[in-house]
């Protein structure tokens, strides 16, 4: 694979073979990020648990202490006295069929977020099979299933993120911008890892976190210790 100048130049400050804490991590790939724009920095968690059986999915969602730095557009389906609570909450679309149909026949995306009233799941669920795939389909687990749209929305505008398992057992999260610097980017760190930690399946065997990796968008990847979290 390509590595550009910048890239060869950042990954020459990073010891492959060490496990730093988070504090160190974090600073370094502050220090290393040489984008003209304002990075994200990702985490990557594998876990010991095989994502293929029911009792060992690890799903769930949490306010990170200061947000994504992310501006994330919401849709909102429901209807009746809730259409005006979601707008005021901060929503960027609400409807009902209007918004499905758009969906349908425009093939329209122009949302990050979907939120959804318990009353609507009959008609999202015609929406399964292009939401589904996108990540994009609400859900009771992540709390965008729920009869509290307005507080939903909220929580997702304040940094509100969603974290479960790809098919290889891992779970991909952004934990906020380079810009954001090394002490704030670890209180997201501690409160996602700490969501991910709680969420351990009862079926879970053997070591929970396998590995821990942090990057920014244009970054090497940085292996972080998680000696303290197993």
């Amino acid at each position: 694979m390509f590595r550009g100048k910048k890239y060869k130049e950042s990954a020459k400050q990073i010891d492959r073979n060490t496990q730093y804490e988070a504090p160190e991590a974090l600073a370094l790939i502050c220090k290393t990020a040489s984008a003209k724009f304002d990075e994200t920095v990702e985490l990557h968690v594998k876990l010991g648990v095989d994502s293929r059986h029911a009792d060992q999915q690890v799903r769930g969602a949490i306010v990170l202490p200061h947000g994504t730095g992310k501006t994330v557009r919401v849709l909102v389906f429901t209807k009746g006295d809730k259409v005006e609570a979601a707008k005021e909450a901060g929503a960027d679309y609400v409807g009902d069929m209007d918004l499905v149909e758009k969906i349908q026949k425009e093939n329209w995306f122009d949302f990050d977020v979907v939120v959804a009233s318990p009353d609507m799941m009959g008609v999202v669920g015609r929406l399964g099979k292009v939401l589904g795939p996108k990540g994009l389909m609400p859900s009771p687990k992540a709390g965008t299933v729920t009869p509290d749209v307005a507080k939903a929305v909220k929580e997702v505008k304040a940094g509100k993120i969603e974290y479960r398992l790809d098919k290889t057992n891992i779970i991909h999260c952004p934990i906020g911008k380079v810009s954001f610097g090394p002490e704030k980017l670890v209180e997201n760190y501690n409160a996602l890892i700490g969501a991910i930690v709680k969420a351990k399946p009862a079926a879970a065997k053997g070591q929970y976190i396998r590995s821990c990796v942090a990057a920014s968008t244009m970054g090497p990847g940085v292996r972080m210790s998680t000696a303290k979290l197993v």
